[in-house]
């Protein structure tokens, strides 16, 4: 038992010095992981971590780390999930009001699936208030 709590421990840390830590902002970090779950599984995959890890302990792992960046997002005041989303937003592709509209849209593939249904809507709605503060401040800056 012991030596699987510090193999989970390393891959923690492997998971958040190599991949989590260079991501400038809690949404891409949120963005990041909810990435690496399979959706018609829901399982976590990361093939980097697998070539040293068990799939188990990363499914298991990253379930977790999901919840946190979740959780973590939802403790921000609403200012700063603001900036961190427009920061996020900007690193992306595309033109920002397509990325906004985009995110609107996407907000459950964010969600852990072992989230309470009242942090889900939390979530849902602080989102959809973020994108309608991003879009209107972008068309009034124009």
């Amino acid at each position: 038992m012991l030596n699987e709590f510090q193999t989970q421990r390393q891959l923690l840390f492997d998971l958040t010095a190599n991949y989590l830590e260079p991501l400038p902002d809690v949404f891409s970090r949120l963005a990041y992981v909810a990435g690496l779950r399979h959706s018609s599984t829901g399982t976590y995959v990361h093939d980097r971590l697998a070539t040293v890890y068990a799939s188990a302990q990363i499914d298991q792992v990253l379930a977790k780390c999901h919840e946190e960046l979740f959780e973590r997002l939802l403790e921000m005041p609403l200012a700063g999930q603001e900036k961190d989303l427009r920061k996020y937003l900007n690193s992306l592709p595309g033109s920002f009001e397509e990325n906004v509209r985009k995110r609107k849209d996407g907000a459950d593939e964010w969600i852990p699936v072992s989230a309470p249904s009242y942090l889900k809507e939390l979530f849902r709605s602080n989102l959809r208030a973020l994108t309608e503060v991003l879009l209107d401040k972008r068309s009034k800056a124009r």
